[in-house]
């Protein structure tokens, strides 16, 4: 449940939300999943090019009260930084340093909302999806690259920057010794468990890759190793997954959760995590989770310049 106070429902408020990613955007005015007012795809080219746009889309559009950006990371999130609201440092060509928040903001004068696009779909995955009703989520994404959303009481949890549990270094598996594919840090999650990671290392991407190569034994071991880590931050009440990786291997769940279990070795015997079914489970709202997310990363915003 995302914590909205006040006159402000999700109900009652048009936002213009942007799901930034790293091959298309997704721009949608909408209140929420059952009141979509537009919708529009853009290729991600150069950020001039993608920028201008959007802002083509956002033009047309009207009445909208806000503005929510669900972005590819890494992002600036730090609001006493001189660089809040900008990409950070990023393998994407010509992204880097390009600011987001200011640019919309000197053009459409509305509150913006930014975050990363995982940390948005956990909060739509908590409104309207698979976490509905729970204030405390975990989203992981894994696909091109593995990302993890974390949100508590309704609020992305942050501070300095947002979480990069992709990149964190995970017990490795028995005997394995493949030196990853991440370009900063080698054998992290994402360098092990990312479909560009197991196509490197098997040769076939990881939709073709058949369930019973033994690759996928260290790519279960890895992302349950990711999943004690998120457990042992006492954050989620519920751990939501999408991403290609998932979507499609119906196998894999099933065993992360085993794996999960076998990981914490009866640490933590709450409930809800030996409910280990309903605790790790997948995504509700597919690719709508994003821009969805954007939404509420507006009205956030919203509600936050109306307080004020």
């Amino acid at each position: 449940m995302v914590v909205i106070t006040g006159e402000l429902k999700h109900e009652d408020r048009l936002i213009a939300g942007i799901e930034l990613g790293g091959t298309k955007i997704n721009c949608i005015l909408a209140r929420g999943p059952k009141d979509i007012v537009a919708e529009e795809r853009i290729p991600t080219t150069d950020p001039d090019e993608t920028l201008g746009r959007i802002e083509a889309v956002l033009d047309q559009w009207q009445g909208f009260e806000a503005i929510g950006v669900a972005s590819f990371g890494p992002i600036i999130i730090n609001r006493s930084s001189a660089t809040y609201g900008s990409i950070g440092v990023t393998p994407k060509p010509g992204w880097t340093g390009t600011d987001i928040v200011n640019r919309l903001q000197s053009r459409y004068d509305k509150p913006i909302g930014f975050h990363t696009d995982v940390v948005g779909a956990a909060l739509a995955e908590a409104a309207w999806g698979a976490a509905s009703g729970l204030p405390d989520v975990a989203y992981i994404t894994v696909g091109t690259g593995v990302g993890v959303g974390l949100v508590a009481h309704g609020m992305p949890v942050d501070g300095l920057t947002h979480a990069e549990l992709g990149h964190i270094r995970p017990v490795r598996y028995a005997s394995d010794d493949w030196v990853g594919s991440c370009k900063f840090h080698g054998a992290c999650v994402e360098g092990l468990v990312s479909g560009p990671a197991i196509a490197a290392r098997t040769g076939t991407p990881a939709e073709n890759l058949s369930k019973d190569d033994p690759a996928w034994d260290q790519v279960v071991h890895t992302i349950a190793q990711l999943l004690n880590v998120l457990v042992l931050t006492g954050v989620p009440r519920r751990i939501v997954f999408g991403g290609g990786v998932m979507v499609g291997n119906d196998f894999l769940l099933p065993r992360i959760r085993s794996a999960l279990s076998d990981s914490l070795g009866g640490y933590l015997p709450l409930p809800e995590i030996e409910d280990i079914n309903t605790f790790v489970v997948p995504a509700a709202l597919g690719n709508r989770a994003g821009p969805l997310g954007a939404i509420l990363l507006g009205l956030q915003a919203l509600r936050i310049a109306t307080a004020s």
